[in-house]
């Protein structure tokens, strides 16, 4: 059941001009936010606010109904924090301008404070969504939750392998909680809800307007112990979540990719300028001083135990390679090469990323 108070803190986050710092003035001026809810226009202006922003919640106050806002969130599965609330995460309390109230859908616990926020590109490249999947597992398996924007690319796969590996993952949104964004990752928003949160500081119905989304980025880096950039180019909207963590006093940590590819050139540029270089999990649990609980790849699976399978697995690398070029480049026949391939699939050492296209597993 939700606070008497709240209803008047969705009033006055559903105003526009109204933000946490306006709203603490006001709480403070007034006595409590029921009482600067309903104090007259005036009695406003004598507070110190604006013209503007004093017609902005005498109007906000006559044209919503604040039952039917707690009853749609209800019906939506949705709660909501405040920063009153001891529950608010005590990370993101502490940033500038925190959101006065945060949406969630899920349960954020105590344990989300030892968190890694994981972003890059949509537009990843084979190597970036392996490298996103495994240290995101590892990580999760660790007991860090993982925090990301559960946009395509990067995000998506960080959030899968935290789920896959039974850890917890939050995805903050660039808009209500009632949209999923992109419609895509539906099935994904459902289980991140399930074993961790959906979070947004946008009200139901807010659109994923594209100036949404910066602003979203201070909320993964404000959640965050640091931010993890596995793949970005020059201009990539991870680099202002870490931006943002600078700011905040988090730490960076980058992923090295080919010095020929574009889509990394944002992660070198981090590294140059002091990103902590990561290559597995385990560069970031030193950091945070926490032992590895990370089963590598390497002792699950079986390695390569015939000529024909060490030498295609010496020509798979972390860039797709097609069939015929396999073929090719180890002097085996196509057939045996097809039927090692095969073989090597089933064992867990490599696996298929499109049309006959194989990497490392």
């Amino acid at each position: 059941m939700p606070s008497d108070s709240l209803r008047f803190w969705i009033g006055f986050h559903l105003t526009p001009g109204v933000g946490a710092a306006r709203i603490s003035r006001l709480v403070e001026h007034f006595g409590s936010i029921e009482a600067a809810w309903r104090v007259s226009g005036p009695e406003l202006r004598q507070a110190g606010v604006s013209e503007d922003v004093a017609s902005s919640i005498v109007k906000t106050r006559s044209t919503i109904d604040l039952d039917d806002e707690l009853d749609r969130l209800e019906r939506n599965g949705v709660s909501v924090l405040t920063l009153d609330d001891d529950d608010y995460p005590r990370l993101l309390r502490h940033i500038q301008s925190p959101p006065p109230l945060l949406y969630v859908r899920g349960s954020l616990t105590t344990g989300d404070e030892l968190a890694i926020g994981v972003v890059g590109t949509r537009r990843a490249t084979t190597y970036g969504l392996d490298m996103a999947a495994r240290l995101s597992r590892d990580l999760a398996a660790a007991g860090v939750t993982i925090v990301s924007g559960l946009a395509l690319g990067i995000d998506t796969a960080a959030h899968r392998a935290a789920l896959d590996a039974g850890g917890r993952t939050i995805a903050v949104f660039g808009c209500g909680l009632d949209t999923i964004y992109p419609p895509r990752n539906r099935a994904l928003a459902a289980r991140v809800a399930e074993s961790g949160a959906l979070v947004s500081e946008f009200p139901l119905g807010a659109r994923p307007d594209a100036r949404n989304f910066p602003v979203r980025n201070r909320i993964i880096s404000g959640l965050s112990r640091g931010v993890l950039v596995v793949e970005a180019p020059e201009r990539s909207g991870a680099l202002i979540t870490t931006t943002f963590a600078a700011d905040q006093g988090r730490d960076v940590y980058a992923v090295p990719g080919s010095a020929l590819s574009s889509a990394s050139a944002g992660s070198h540029a981090l590294i140059r300028d002091g990103a902590l270089l990561v290559t597995s999990a385990d560069d970031i649990l030193d950091q945070l001083d926490i032992a590895s609980a990370t089963v590598h790849s390497q002792t699950r699976m079986q390695l390569p135990d015939t000529p024909a399978e060490r030498i295609l697995y010496a020509l798979v690398g972390a860039e797709p390679r097609h069939v015929d070029d396999l073929c090719h480049e180890s002097g085996l026949t196509i057939q045996d090469t097809s039927g090692t391939l095969l073989a090597m699939e089933l064992k867990g050492i490599v696996r298929q990323t499109g049309s006959q296209h194989y990497v490392r597993a």
